[in-house]
């Protein structure tokens, strides 16, 4: 009997010690930065699911999948199970791919290869020139290039303001410790699991925290890491 009860005690106890150990930092996260300003929007691009597309407002994860997207079903396999299933449903989430205009056959391959067991109902499928596609790519902060299909394995967040988000510093502690030069994360692969499971995933939650703060008035502004570190 006391053994039981003892058993029974500790199953009650560990959860409450575990929420106090997580009250205290609740409201102590670092806001995700702004790593570039002033994204272009689109508009009027047709879309596979014929709805107008826009990224204002929303909190977007964009990918570019070139003219030939069945050959980067691992890439879209990893967006849609580490990032597009943990947020979907969440009010003003979407995702977004782009691919050039004579691809649409293409896009929709890929798309039923996707939606085997439920639909895409936040991931939209845009269509655009190849140059309205660089003109895009190009008003983005980031080291990667297109391919000749317009193709990236990088993906990109994007906030309702039009703001691209990422790590202004994305040390790991062992690299702080031993004073590593600074470098950013302004995109994220999506062949890499890790990437998108440990950075970008926690990335779109801690954005989504913030737009919350914001609502209930608590969110400081003067915490950011990106006017820390002002235009860096």
């Amino acid at each position: 009997m006391i053994k039981r009860n003892l058993v029974l005690g500790i199953l009650f106890f560990l959860p409450v010690i575990f929420l106090l150990f997580l009250y205290p930092a609740k409201h102590n996260y670092t806001p995700l930065d702004n790593v570039k300003s002033s994204v272009l929007d689109l508009s009027n691009l047709p879309s596979l699911q014929n709805k107008e597309v826009a990224f204002k407002d929303k909190i977007t994860v964009l990918s570019f999948f070139g003219s030939n997207p069945e050959n980067h079903i691992t890439e879209a396999s990893n967006l849609k199970e580490l990032v597009y299933d943990n947020f979907t449903g969440f009010k003003g989430f979407q995702m977004v791919s782009i691919f050039p205009i004579e691809a649409k056959e293409e896009a929709m391959r890929l798309q039923k290869e996707l939606t085997k067991f439920k639909p895409l109902e936040y991931w939209e499928f845009v269509f655009a020139s190849k140059e309205d596609i660089n003109r895009l790519f190009s008003s983005f902060r980031t080291s990667k290039y297109l391919n000749s299909e317009g193709f990236v394995s990088e993906v990109y967040i994007i906030d309702k303001e039009l703001h691209q988000r990422g790590r202004l510093d994305d040390r790991s502690k062992k690299e702080i410790e031993n004073n590593a030069a600074i470098y950013p994360l302004t995109s994220y692969n999506a062949s890499e699991v890790s990437v998108l499971k440990n950075k970008m995933s926690e990335d779109v939650r801690i954005l989504f925290t913030e737009y919350r703060q914001k609502r209930k008035g608590e969110f400081n502004s003067d915490t950011r890491r990106a006017e820390d570190l002002k235009s860096n």
